[in-house]
């Protein structure tokens, strides 16, 4: 092409409209009130909707809710001091499905430096989410860390049933994520731009209860001096999290299956019934069936909830996510106090791995600030952790010695660990040569050292 010819395409009024309806990512650009004066072609193909449906509108009235959701920047009066940011979100296309995109956002200023809006750029990402779940690549998901099997078989859950209105029942020991695998749900469904309203069933004084979930009216009760909202009204258009649900007291069970099959609540002193729209995830330790098998959960109820039952590993059977759950939140703490750059010992892997975690992940998220704390050099060792996990490692040496039994998954974790050195991977966990020898011949499959 000759200059000539550059030079007339570079002078076209349609010239910008050519180069980035050519790109790859959406682009859609608005002004200071939000109001959508580009939408580029791969936007169009991305979310569904034409460019003639969305120039000249409000994002939020164009598509419906927030474009960003909960990451929105404009949902104030003012907008706000934004120069760039960087986000992963789901959206809902105009045909309802939900997609994954990285959205980048840039403040756009004119040649005199006055803000006149943002130019926002994204690209879907939803296959490539799917594609490293099913490859077991992906090391997290929605906040939730992991990437053992049984892990990825809950991520792959989670992007499953957060598209359906049904209400989800995770059953998990204390300490395994409840509450953050209720917020993934959340996040990534079609309410994500609406409350999430957490509870602890458990927490509440039993004659508060019914307030604290479905609100007062002034005067109902002694202290009542106002009306109250309950959580179910917070949660309109979002979803409540009601864990510990097994504590609910029977009265109030009652009230929740009403709710359930009818949509709607009554406050505590009065004779209205309000419509409320929200999502139910319920949560206990306990398991449910036996609790309704002991007369202390109504079964018609324990029914209603548990339509997609969602069960979270212990620990303990997805240890080889503790090297990645250990630097995650020792990562999470640095930045939070503010803290110089640590490492975490071999050593004191070998012994992370050893324990038996009662307390599950959020005791591991204890015990890596408890070793911060007490770390004086830039590497964490044995000696930095809690006494018990030191005392169980030495009780489990004297008590079986050589005879220690090797899992397929640690023993391979500590070959990726050591780039395939067996020396090296014998002594993180904490056993003789031989021992590693005898078992890797039992055991012919532990040879990948790809992570």
């Amino acid at each position: 092409m000759s200059n000539a010819s550059l030079k007339k395409i570079s002078q076209s009024s349609n010239n910008l409209k050519i180069i980035l309806d050519n790109l790859h990512d959406g682009v859609l650009a608005h002004d200071l009130n939000r109001r959508i004066f580009y939408f580029n072609k791969k936007a169009e193909e991305i979310t569904g909707y034409s460019r003639k449906a969305v120039v000249g509108m409000d994002c939020h009235e164009a598509f419906g809710s927030p474009f960003c959701g909960e990451q929105c920047s404009f949902c104030g009066k003012a907008p706000p001091p934004l120069k760039t940011a960087d986000y992963s979100i789901n959206i809902t296309t105009k045909d309802g499905e939900t997609r994954k995109v990285e959205m980048s956002l840039v403040m756009m200023k004119d040649e005199k430096g006055i803000e006149f809006g943002i130019l926002a750029t994204f690209r879907d990402i939803t296959e490539i989410i799917d594609l490293k779940i099913i490859a077991g690549k992906l090391t997290g998901f929605s906040n939730i860390i992991g990437r053992t099997p049984v892990m990825l078989d809950l991520f792959q859950q989670i992007r499953e049933l957060a598209v359906y209105e049904v209400p989800v029942h995770i059953h998990g020991k204390t300490g395994t994520g409840k509450e953050l695998v209720a917020r993934a749900i959340h996040n990534e469904s079609n309410r994500r731009g609406s409350p999430f309203v957490p509870i602890n069933c458990g927490a509440l004084p039993e004659g508060l209860v019914e307030s604290e979930l479905f609100g007062h009216v002034k005067g109902s009760f002694s202290g009542a001096i106002r009306d109250k909202k309950g959580r179910f009204e917070l949660a309109d258009g979002g979803t409540i999290f009601l864990d510990e649900i097994a504590e609910l007291p029977k009265p109030v069970q009652v009230k929740l299956l009403r709710f359930l099959q009818e949509g709607i609540i009554e406050k505590v002193g009065s004779e209205d019934l309000i419509t409320v729209d929200t999502r139910i995830i319920s949560a206990t330790n306990k398991i449910l069936k036996e609790e309704t098998q002991k007369g202390n959960f109504r079964e018609d109820l324990y029914f209603r909830l548990n339509v997609i039952p969602v069960s979270l590993p212990p620990l303990k059977k997805r240890k080889t996510d503790i090297p990645l759950l250990a630097e995650h939140f020792l990562k999470q703490a640095m930045e939070k106090y503010n803290i110089k750059q640590k490492k975490i010992s071999d050593q004191t892997i070998s012994i992370l791995l050893d324990y038996s975690w009662p307390g599950n992940v959020r005791e591991l998220e204890n015990i890596i600030q408890f070793a911060i704390i007490k770390c004086r050099g830039d590497i964490i060792i044995p000696e930095n952790l809690p006494a018990e996990l030191i005392d169980n490692r030495v009780k489990k040496k004297s008590g079986r010695g050589r005879s220690k039994k090797l899992d397929q998954e640690l023993v391979q974790k500590a070959l990726i660990r050591t780039g395939g050195n067996k020396a090296k991977a014998a002594k993180l966990l904490c056993v003789g040569r031989a021992t590693l020898y005898r078992f890797l011949d039992d055991n012919p499959d532990v040879v990948s050292y790809d992570i």
